[in-house]
């Protein structure tokens, strides 16, 4: 340091000494003002450079100096004049050629230094290399030189940047400095350095690229040449090694080793009428496309065409009742000479769209894969090594007046149930398709369900805002006495619901049935039992919150699953082995643990609205039915989007079912047809289950537009059940 201040103490003595030329209209003093302590204080080191370099130019070049200062200023003015035309382009490179000489350079060997606050101020953002990258999400852009934050500024939106510059006509000449968050104006100076660069030229105007020669050797007077040694030999004689390497070379040639191109020969002869497509020249390009050829006439443009060709009257009218673009564009004629044949009406008109189809008619390259369409079917088994499944119409069961709306098996597989749009439930016997008994209802019948315990015959049935639960009437004497047990509601014990359940869900001793009737507030859809045969759950779509109800049968004691429901509730299926209960919306399925009290897993299904839902006994492998037609297979195993998506019926899928034993699901929709499919699931969580259809199931009839309402297989045979809108029931069997 202390060096340095005496070099610049030297510098500054040297200057004082030293006489400057003075110049009109130009400080020649070297000191602008004095310090406190009566000190000079010195000029920066450009400002120095200014003055030493202020010779008094000639008449001729002061003249032409001024004429130019005042072309470029009077560019600048008016350029910044038209600040609002300016492009963006100009900005962005005087914005880059502003940063470059914002960079400090280094000094150079035996320069003076300079004392001047201007060269020597820091940046005011200290970080560094540091990219402003990892200042997005914060709130400054870095630190002073003190160690405080540099809060971000608050950036104006392009419409207050626009208004201000327009009012602005200086606004062309800011820059944004990103590294300190601060907006820069150039200078004119600096605008002019910028100008001369862009145009290729020196920054300087003062710089003279064509500068004289200037030899500062002298010879005058010189005695002796630079060199005085005497010529070397091999100048004067052929080289050894470049005639050993021509030699080498020669070989090489006469050896075939080396190869050179054949001169390109063309072809004296050449076909005038040919394809453009075969010349290798055109060809090699990849952005050549050869046009269509035109179709080359043929009998029917003869002037004398063969009786076939000419058409008839009537073909003729016929022409006249076709559009424009089906009718044939020539019809052929026929003359009895070449002298008697007309101009052709169409050739300007052809020629000239010819012309346009070659100029404006995009031609697009296309590539042509040879594929066996039979090799991209996937390969699946034959259906006869999948047999057992129901193939053909085997018994009807008669006896609504109604549209069936539901049908329900008991776990033996001896008894059906269904109801119907007529108000009744019937129970009808699996082999001879004999009606057993008939519930009057009085209602429409929504839905039917059978516990799945052998031990207690128990129908739970929804009708309107209540869920009826009947006494079939079959099993031994003790069964039938538990079975009454169940049905009684003790109007004198307390209520075990709560208050606000209680004005949800009423249990009620309904004497004419011989069963207990739960009085809901909303209409109820659909009824399932738990596998264990002592719960059920109701599901009303406009129930809100309370739109999914589980029932007590022995407590008789209802609740709200502690869930909230995203969307109205379609269908609620309790899992067949674990405390799961899976809740079908019209977009999602979700699947909740009621153990633990939470969401287990979410099914994205895609799907416009989901109609139906069923569970694999595995209970892995879920399918959803849709109102689009289409069919989902999930495997919750593997992903949370579908396995397939089966889109096999036309119309709205009303319900789907998995066989209890045997790898068979099925679906039947409003199209008055079930279809059959193969599902195996394989122990194996390597191996993806295969799903094949098998058959179509056709017999009902449409009735006020919808077919087939509901579909159950049989809990033991690979039997289906299938309830039509036309008020009959069919058994398929294998």
């Amino acid at each position: 340091m202390k060096e340095k201040n005496n070099n610049k103490s030297n510098a500054n003595e040297d200057l004082k000494t030293n006489e400057v030329p003075k110049t009109e209209g130009k400080n020649t003093n070297l000191f602008r003002e004095e310090s406190q302590e009566g000190e000079l204080l010195p000029l920066s080191d450009e400002q120095i450079s200014q003055l030493m370099q202020s010779q008094p130019p000639s008449e001729h070049e002061s003249e032409a100096g001024e004429s130019d200062d005042e072309s470029e200023d009077y560019e600048s003015l008016r350029q910044s004049d038209d600040g609002e035309s300016e492009s963006s382009e100009d900005d962005e490179d005087s914005a880059e050629i502003d940063s470059d000489l914002g960079q400090e350079d280094e000094p150079v060997d035996g320069a003076i230094e300079s004392d001047s606050s201007e060269d020597e101020v820091a940046p005011r953002n200290t970080v560094g290399e540091v990219p402003l990258e990892f200042y997005q999400d914060e709130k400054h852009i870095g630190y002073d030189i003190s160690g405080k934050k540099i809060t971000k500024k608050e950036r104006e939106n392009k419409l207050d940047s626009l208004l201000a510059s327009v009012d602005d006509s200086k606004n062309w000449r800011k820059i944004y400095d990103d590294y300190n968050d601060e907006e820069v104006e150039m200078t004119k100076e600096e605008m002019k350095i910028v100008r001369r660069l862009l145009e290729g030229k020196a920054p300087h105007a003062d710089f003279d690229p064509h500068a004289s020669y200037v030899d500062w050797f002298k010879w005058d007077d010189a005695k002796h040449p630079l060199s005085n040694a005497p010529e070397p030999k091999r100048r004067f004689i052929p080289s050894r090694w470049e005639a050993k390497k021509v030699v080498a070379l020669v070989r090489a040639i006469r050896e075939g080793r080396i190869k050179f191109d054949k001169p390109k020969e063309e072809p004296p002869v050449y076909l005038m009428w040919g394809d453009d497509s075969s010349s290798a020249e055109k060809s090699g390009h990849l952005t050549y496309f050869p046009a269509p050829k035109p179709k080359l006439p043929g009998h029917e443009e003869s002037y004398n065409p063969s009786p076939e060709y000419i058409p008839t009257e009537e073909e003729i009218n016929s022409y006249q009742l076709m559009y424009e673009e089906d009718r044939p564009k020539f019809i052929p004629k026929r003359f009895t000479s070449l002298r008697s044949i007309p101009a052709y009406e169409n050739t300007i008109k052809e020629s000239f769209e010819r012309c346009l189809d070659l100029y404006l008619c995009p031609r697009v390259r296309k590539k042509r894969i040879n594929i066996d369409p039979e090799s991209l079917k996937p390969k699946l088994p034959s259906r006869k090594d999948l047999k057992p499944y129901p193939v053909a119409c085997y018994l009807e069961y008669r006896g609504h007046k109604g549209a069936v709306l539901s049908v329900s098996t008991d776990s033996s597989g001896q008894w059906i149930a269904s109801g119907s749009t007529d108000g009744t439930v019937r129970v009808w016997e699996v082999e001879t398709g004999r009606c057993r008994r008939v519930w009057e209802i009085g209602e429409t019948v929504n839905y039917v369900a059978w516990n799945p315990l052998p031990e207690r015959p128990i129908l739970a049935v929804s009708v309107g805002h209540d869920v009826i639960l009947l006494n079939t009437g079959f099993g031994n004497e003790e069964e039938q006495k538990q079975v009454k047990e169940l049905l009684h509601v003790d109007i004198d014990a307390a209520p075990l619901d709560s208050d606000k359940m209680a004005s949800t869900v009423n249990w009620m001793q309904d004497d004419k049935h011989e069963g207990i009737r739960l009085r809901h507030f909303k209409t109820v859809s659909k009824v399932e039992w738990h596998r264990r045969g002592d719960y059920l759950s109701s599901v009303m779509p406009a129930g809100d919150s309370k739109a999914i109800l589980i029932h007590q049968l022995s407590k008789k004691f209802s609740q709200r699953i502690p869930f909230r429901l995203h969307g109205l509730p379609v269908s609620s299926v309790f899992h067949p082995s674990r405390s799961f209960i899976f809740v079908a919306t019209k977009k999602n399925v979700r699947v909740y643990d009621l153990f633990k009290q939470k969401l287990i897993k979410k099914l994205e299904t895609g799907l416009q609205e989901v109609s139906s839902i069923a569970i694999h006994p595995g209970g892995d492998n879920v399918i959803v039915g849709s109102k689009e037609g289409k069919l989902c297979w999930f495997d919750m195993d593997l992903s949370s989007q579908p396995y397939r998506i089966l889109k096999c019926h036309p119309k709205d899928i009303t319900s789907v079912a998995f066989h209890r034993s045997y790898p068979l699901f099925a679906s039947s929709s409003d199209d008055c047809t079930a279809y059959v499919f193969h599902g195996m699931v394989y122990s194996d969580l390597n191996q993806n289950p295969l799903i094949v259809p098998l058959e179509i199931l056709r017999g009902h009839n449409s009735s006020n537009g919808r077919g087939v309402m509901d579909c159950k297989f049989h809990p033991r045979q690979p039997w289906l059940f299938t309830a039509g809108a036309d008020s009959l029931i069919r058994l398929y069997c294998h």
